[in-house]
């Protein structure tokens, strides 16, 4: 029982970690051929919105549609990402549990 404690601790410290890598991660969406671009992080926390195109100054809503659609990407990349780490620290180790029943 006292190496299953242990192998539940060593995870536990791995997503600590974890969480502090992704609060740290940069990914970005992009709309409209790149004219939007959306910055996130790993903990899916908007971190910036980059408008350019002149062309866009004029078109209030299509401006709104690219910058959803760069914002709705980064995030789901960045939830990729955080699911696919916590994947690599908890697969391995939650497999290596002796857990009583399995």
């Amino acid at each position: 029982m006292t190496s299953v404690f242990q192998q539940v601790k060593e995870v536990q410290t791995k997503i600590d970690e974890l969480q502090g890598e992704l609060a740290g991660l940069r990914i970005e969406g992009e709309a409209g051929g790149g004219m939007v671009k959306a910055v996130v992080n790993g903990q899916q926390e908007l971190i910036s919105v980059k408008i350019d195109g002149p062309a866009l100054a004029d078109d209030v809503e299509l401006v709104e549609d690219l910058v959803t659609a760069a914002v709705n990407q980064a995030l789901g990349k960045s939830r990729d990402e955080s699911q696919e780490r916590m994947q690599q620290i908890t697969g391995g180790m939650l497999g290596r549990l002796n857990l009583p029943g399995s």
